[in-house]
């Protein structure tokens, strides 16, 4: 049996994910493909770490939520971005990791340029979750 939820159930677990992970989340950018589950080591070929807005996922609506704020920062190494892992505030517990595309790639999350280098400036265009089960 599949289970259909409510707009608000669906609202209600994606504004959770936030509340979970907490203020100051952590993205890290990776050049290597995202690991197995979160629980698994990171991917090789960390690119940058991003200290993320305090309010950083907008309330859901619809079933949909997406990132708030200005997500941004510098590359600390080269490389192709190819996918992400966010994390509390201690940096160090993964709890969402997916792929990395540049706008219009069709990833998990899209940057301006997946091209990375050290000192560049990285700007997240999008990020959005979408709950099941509708």
């Amino acid at each position: 049996m599949t289970y259909q939820y409510s707009v608000a159930v669906r609202n209600a677990k994606l504004d959770q994910v936030e509340t979970t992970i907490g203020a100051s989340a952590v993205l890290k950018l990776f050049s290597g493909s995202e690991p197995a589950n979160c629980a698994a080591a990171d991917p090789s070929g960390l690119l940058a770490t991003l200290a993320l807005p305090s309010d950083w996922m907008a309330p859901a609506g619809g079933g949909v939520a997406v990132k708030a704020g200005i997500w941004s920062g510098s590359g600390s190494a080269g490389g192709n971005a190819a996918s992400f892992r966010l994390y509390d505030s201690t940096g160090t517990n993964c709890h969402i990791q997916g792929s990395v595309t540049v706008t219009g790639g069709g990833g998990d999350m899209t940057l301006d340029n997946i091209v990375i280098f050290n000192g560049q400036p990285i700007t997240i265009n999008s990020f959005t979750l979408t709950a099941g089960n509708a």
